[in-house]
């Protein structure tokens, strides 16, 4: 199976599976969609990083894997439907009854944002929330672009950047651009523009509060 050698793993299997599916682990019984393998490599990527655990169902029970097209399936998806393209890391574990499980290991990548091919021939960026894979939010992506340009000048805090750091500090969260402008009364492109600079200088963050991403102060993630 890929030249890959199973080795003794149920215990460890055991205890990841009991982790149950997170921010960072999905199960997969099977795998023979690559665009949408992509948008998990993608989402791990652009977060923590991840594993792929295939030959596992959803309800956490080891069924093994079943081909080893599935593999490729997933090489397919870092190479071809991501970009940039993606490397990931593959161990076979043995479970009871000799039947095999592939870890497949996502790094966070080192240049985000990474996009995942759409069917449609667009590309689009994904995140990691809990056991889902969520587009992320454009200013989100934005930051990423910026903070991986090598050309991009260095922040110079200005009495703006300030002002909405002083927001998000006392508020705890911003829900949208559009609720910055209006409290601090600029335009919305004006408070589009402080946000993207300062989350890509690592001041400021994005995070999913279960219905949308909201503008929060870093805590060095």
């Amino acid at each position: 199976m890929k030249d890959l050698r199973p080795i003794r793993g149920h215990a460890l299997l055991c205890q990841w599976i009991a982790e149950g599916e997170h921010e960072h682990q999905d199960f997969k019984f099977a795998i023979s969609d690559a665009r949408k393998i992509a948008r998990s490599i993608s989402a791990f990527a652009n977060n923590g990083g991840g594993r792929l655990l295939i030959g596992v169902k959803d309800n956490g029970n080891i069924a093994g894997v079943r081909n080893e097209e599935d593999i490729y399936v997933v090489e397919q998806a870092a190479e071809r439907y991501c970009r940039p393209v993606q490397h990931v890391e593959f161990k076979a574990y043995k479970a009871e009854g000799g039947v095999c499980v592939i870890a497949a290991t996502i790094a966070r990548a080192d240049v985000r944002p990474v996009s995942a091919g759409e069917p449609d021939g667009s590309w689009r960026a994904y995140y990691r929330v809990a056991d889902e894979n969520i587009a992320a939010h454009p200013l989100m992506v934005r930051a990423w672009q910026r903070a991986s340009d090598p050309a991009a000048p260095p922040l110079a805090l200005m009495r703006e950047h300030t002002e909405l750091l002083r927001l998000v500090e006392s508020a705890g969260t911003v829900a949208s651009a559009r609720a910055a402008a209006l409290a601090l009364h600029i335009s919305q492109p004006a408070a589009e523009e402080l946000i993207i600079s300062l989350a890509a200088a690592g001041l400021l963050t994005f995070r999913h509060n279960g219905s949308a991403f909201v503008i929060a102060s870093s805590d060095g993630e």
